[in-house]
């Protein structure tokens, strides 16, 4: 089991050098202006290496975000009689705003600002952020029950979160600070997930 563990915890290392060592290149050069052969040779391992890690180039960058991929339906799953999905997702977001979460778009630090616009400005980023919203509404589909009810809340849910993210990311990115922003999308938030709350449960 030891074994185990230390093999894991050395591969999850791989994961996250090599990442940071892609996306340090593609802030300094662009995303397109770095092959994946310059990666890999920056990160001291071969390309066949390299892509047995991360199958696509732009693997290298959403893996920064990857773990937030199944996030929403492991909280739902994880919370069994502790609420409504919409009411520990609403919960989980807040706090996320209260913590300055980057994946709630409400930091200013310019490392963060600076990934998010690498990924909200290369398009091929940008349509694979797709396929992971995808993945994230199938796993939420499934936390909730699989129906297809369960996936057009899924979808409502995700979305939901992908626009109040959004919205205080582009507030960041234009000059505001945290500060000046945070009490807005607060209440943003809360509005957002009560209304959804009023739709999934057919009382709105």
């Amino acid at each position: 089991m030891g074994e185990m563990g230390l093999r894991e915890r050395k591969k999850r290392r791989m994961y996250e050098d090599v990442s940071d060592i892609a996306v340090r290149l593609f802030l300094a050069k662009g995303f397109d202006a770095v092959s994946v052969a310059e990666v890999a040779a920056a990160a001291g391992i071969s390309k066949p290496t390299l892509f047995r890690y991360f199958p696509a180039k732009e693997d290298l960058v959403l893996h920064r975000i990857a773990d937030h991929e199944t996030e929403a339906a492991r909280l739902v799953a994880g919370a069994s009689g502790a609420g409504s999905p919409v009411g520990v997702l609403r919960a989980h977001f807040l706090d996320g705003l209260r913590r300055g979460d980057p994946i709630t778009g409400l930091n200013d630090h310019p490392q963060v600002l600076a990934f998010h616009t690498l990924l909200n400005s290369t398009p091929t980023l940008v349509a694979r952020q797709y396929a992971y919203l995808e993945r994230s509404e199938a796993a939420l589909a499934e936390a909730l029950g699989g129906t297809l009810e369960a996936r057009l809340a899924a979808g409502q849910i995700i979305a939901v979160q992908r626009i109040l993210a959004q919205d205080n990311w582009r507030r960041i990115a234009a000059g505001e600070r945290v500060e000046e922003v945070r009490e807005e999308a607060v209440r943003a938030a809360e509005r957002a997930f009560e209304r959804l709350e009023l739709v999934l449960t057919g009382t709105g």
